[in-house]
């Protein structure tokens, strides 16, 4: 076959870039033949290019310094807490790590992450939680509801804190409800305004300085949910006016990546200009937490291609994983679209692609085009690399898969 183009692709490239692409029909991750990574170390492998990440980063950081505002990035581990990655990220110094368990702050700094640039944000927290986290008294802690807050108090009086609150409006790619943490129905992340009176007096009774206001309305969000993010931002407002010590606002995560052809990626530069378009003359520091922006593309989820079968008028594609180990597009409904690492032929036909797992919910994709497979045929499952191998379970056993971090 010719190398494939955009213009003569028998599959549709719109996932394709500098450092994810086909060279001699070969899908490469930065420069990484992934069909030869596949046959030498197996699969299902998670595969995770620690440069696309910094990419990202630096992207951020230049999008808050072009607006002028004082910031800085956590990342979240729950995205994907490889130890290979944290201890490469803690190593470049480029942003410090969002945490939400205890368990997770203490992997957090077995992986080089200093105790101060570690931000606290849990949820339902325990009293074993309480004991824990009052034991760290540069942690970045933030808390998210009253009787937290009173816990705190009472375990380390006089202590800086911050508090999550919940703006009462969502946000999610493409107005998925299952990926908005706040809006009309109550949530149980964050403070309502209406009990702000009751942190304050809680604050006070223990000598507590809230110098932190944290929220995070939702996740996955592109450029055409930026007017909601400004709709979030202002609601943010009706807080921060009300917190006299106040020194930072962390709007938690939340930023997305193209999941589908139609999707745009997010534009950091028009992101930038809504956060100081409500936050430029605050005087506060701007604290993000990504997750997914940084890492989903970052990865891809490598399989291998066990049989093809029609069955009544669907054409079926089996594969070696399943929806155990990258949960997202079943309980999402955010797709890890299969590729296959090695095109050989220009037939194309369209395919049910299911995995291992026996549930009937465990479907990669539906109606898929892809170039006709032989049984052992490499798939890359792309936009893996976040809540995949951190969210991945041994549902039927089926848990045993490689990690592989590139460096290049």
């Amino acid at each position: 076959m010719p190398e494939i183009n955009d213009s003569n692709s028998p599959i549709n490239l719109w996932w394709q870039r500098d450092d994810l692409k086909f060279h001699d029909n070969r899908l490469q991750l930065g420069q990484c033949d992934l069909t030869t990574l596949a046959e030498k170390v197996g699969t299902p492998a998670y595969v995770i290019r620690a440069p696309r990440v910094i990419q990202k980063l630096d992207a951020l950081h230049r999008a808050f310094d072009q607006v002028g505002l004082d910031h800085r990035i956590f990342y979240a581990i729950k995205a994907n807490r490889s130890p290979k990655l944290l201890t490469y990220l803690a190593s470049q110094g480029k942003c410090g790590a969002d945490v939400c368990s205890p368990s997770e702050l203490v992997h957090a700094l077995s992986c080089g992450f200093a105790e101060q640039n570690i931000s606290f944000t849990g949820t339902s927290l325990s009293k074993r939680d309480i004991e824990t986290l009052s034991k760290f008294d540069r942690l970045r802690l933030n808390l998210d509801s009253l009787s937290s807050l009173e816990r705190l108090g009472q375990a380390c009086p006089g202590r800086e804190v911050g508090i999550r609150v919940n703006p009462d409006i969502g946000i999610g790619y493409s107005d998925n409800d299952l990926l908005q943490y706040s809006g009309v129905e109550a949530t149980k992340f964050g403070i309502y305004l209406d009990r702000i009176p009751e942190a304050l007096a809680i604050a006070e009774k223990y000598q507590l300085k809230i110098v932190r206001v944290h929220f995070h309305a939702g996740c996955g969000y592109l450029d055409r949910e930026l007017d909601q993010l400004a709709d979030v931002l202002n609601a943010s407002r009706r807080f921060t006016e009300l917190l006299p010590d106040l020194q930072e606002l962390n709007i938690g995560g939340g930023l997305g990546v193209p999941h589908t052809k139609e999707d745009s990626p997010l534009n950091l530069q028009r992101w930038a200009d809504v956060l100081a378009g409500t936050y430029a003359d605050s005087g506060l520091n701007i604290a993000v937490e990504p997750g997914d922006f940084l890492i989903k593309d970052a990865g891809v989820l490598l399989t291998e291609v066990t049989y093809t079968e029609q069955r009544k008028d669907v054409q079926f594609l089996g594969l070696n994983a399943g929806f155990n180990l990258a949960m997202e597009p079943a309980f999402y409904g955010l797709p890890c679209e299969p590729v296959p690492t090695q095109l050989s032929t220009a037939e194309i036909n369209h395919y049910t692609v299911v995995g291992n797992v026996n549930e009937a919910l465990d479907k990669w994709a539906v109606n898929h085009p892809m170039p006709k497979p032989e049984e052992g045929d490499i798939v890359a499952l792309i936009n893996a690399g976040g809540y995949a191998a951190s969210m991945r379970s041994e549902h039927c056993l089926r848990g045993d898969v490689q990690e592989v971090l590139l460096l290049d």
